[in-house]
């Protein structure tokens, strides 16, 4: 399928690893140029080479943390006036909520909610006047199903996702829609330093940790980085400016209820 984006140029944030890098190349097949931001330059890099020799997309990098005004300016300076914004920061440390220091709260608020609606105010204007815009956020599958250990990202995600379902709606007539992708667990070096955690304290491996967490979802498996941003690319197309203000789980089935 076509998804009409040739020519399009997209912002992805955290696009070095994981689901962000697996945006950026579903993208680029695409024919999208892109800029990538990520805080370690080195793999920001290698990750830009490597979408050239698969692609041949024009990728340009922007190395800097994008939760900081700095990273945010770069960021946007090497983009210029895209016609995508696919936010996404790493998510804040988990623990138990009466630990958590007033900077703590501010970081995680900044990152996963202040953060993502500067871009959005920075580029909307361009992609309403251009008629065309698509901005997708990763989120979490904690927005649908608050995990008691993840109140920092609980909260902060929470919030983004309030502020999005109501400006979704005042530009969609303009056919700029911005959607909300809440991933559940995929195979990322995320996961895996998670669950190296967990496995040393039980005695087993990280690959039997992994192994073990997969047999409680319905699919039996974790997600992989590829079909997320597929998934992610198809939210993009510009077939689907009638999906507004959505927050679409991507999480195997794993949270059980008849209306999502």
């Amino acid at each position: 399928m076509d998804l009409g984006l040739h020519g399009r140029t997209a912002l992805v944030c955290a696009a070095s690893k994981g689901l962000g890098r697996a945006v950026a190349f579903a993208l680029a097949r695409e024919g999208v140029s892109l800029v990538i931001s990520a805080r370690g330059a080195e793999a920001l890099n290698a990750t830009a080479e490597a979408i050239r020799a698969e692609t041949g997309a024009r990728v340009r990098v922007a190395p800097g943390d994008i939760t900081t005004e700095a990273g945010q300016e770069a960021a946007l300076a090497a983009a210029g006036e895209p016609d995508i914004l696919i936010t996404n920061a790493g998510g804040p440390p988990p623990g138990d909520f009466r630990d958590f220091t007033q900077a703590q709260w501010l970081a995680a608020v900044q990152a996963n909610m202040l953060t993502p609606i500067a871009l959005m105010r920075a580029v909307i204007d361009g992609m309403i006047e251009r008629r065309f815009g698509r901005i997708v956020n990763i989120t979490s599958a904690s927005v649908k199903s608050p995990i008691p250990s993840l109140s920092l990202s609980n909260g902060a995600r929470a919030g983004l996702t309030g502020f999005v379902g109501g400006v979704a709606r005042e530009v969609a007539r303009h056919n700029v829609t911005i959607n909300n992708l809440l991933p559940g667990p995929f195979l990322t070096d995320r996961l895996r330093a998670n669950a190296q955690a967990a496995a040393q304290a039980a005695g087993r491996t990280a690959d039997e940790e992994i192994f073990r967490r997969a047999q409680s979802n319905p699919t039996q498996r974790v997600g992989t980085p590829e079909e997320f941003g597929d998934a992610c690319a198809f939210l993009c197309a510009a077939q689907s400016g009638y999906i507004v203000g959505q927050n679409i789980l991507i999480d195997g089935g794993a949270f059980n209820a008849s209306f999502n």
